[in-house]
């Protein structure tokens, strides 16, 4: 099945959009926005990259909920969420000829980013602090992998507050219909990455 593509230019009227400043008990600061990212420069520029699908978007309403509950005063920060087509392929440019690649979805096959269905999230403490879970954001190494926690907890590079920290993320998504990654604790998909690679509108 051929993908349904759209210029993200478009997205403002369209139904199947959520803004992310409509979803209670979250805090925005996109990262690409800005110089604030591992490529160091400003990738969103004029385009307006605030929105999720609404289905992801419900699903991350009720995480925030669920986090309020659980742990109250903590609050998502959500680092990115929509990112057109055409910024995941200059991310996989940027690092042609490395091995860091493996942490970019090639734009070939397509980033669940792009149709609007995967969040890249971390926590604030009651204080509004970003908490510490033992790598920055979008930092390439083995100790950002979810799956070589218990490796890193046993030789004590990964602390036990740190990983706890990462496991407290990880319940409110996956308590509220997220998955994650292998290779990065910050991100999150909603739903079946084949089937919304298959049937859902790609914004380019």
């Amino acid at each position: 099945m051929e993908t349904q593509l759209m210029l993200c230019e478009l997205i403002k009227d369209h139904p199947d959009f959520r803004r992310l400043e409509s979803i209670d008990g979250i805090v925005v600061e996109l990262r690409y926005i800005g110089i604030n990212n591992f490529v160091g420069r400003d990738l969103y520029g004029d385009l307006d990259c605030s929105w999720l699908h609404h289905q992801a978007a419900t699903g991350l309403q009720n995480a925030a909920a669920w986090l309020a509950r659980q742990h109250p005063g903590y609050r998502i920060l959500v680092l990115d969420a929509l990112r057109p087509h055409r910024i995941q392929e200059m991310l996989w440019e940027h690092l042609e000829g490395t091995p860091l690649r493996m942490y970019v979805a090639d734009p070939a096959r397509g980033s669940i980013h792009s149709f609007g269905m995967a969040v890249d999230v971390t926590l604030l403490d009651p204080q509004g602090r970003e908490v510490d879970m033992g790598t920055a954001y979008d930092e390439m190494v083995e100790k950002s992998h979810p799956t070589l926690e218990a490796r890193f907890l046993a030789d004590g590079s990964l602390s036990r507050q740190q990983a706890g920290n990462r496991d407290m993320l990880r319940q409110a998504m996956f308590a509220n219909g997220f998955r994650g990654i292998n290779s990065e604790w910050w991100h999150f998909n909603f739903g079946d990455p084949s089937v919304v690679r298959q049937t859902y509108l790609r914004i380019d």
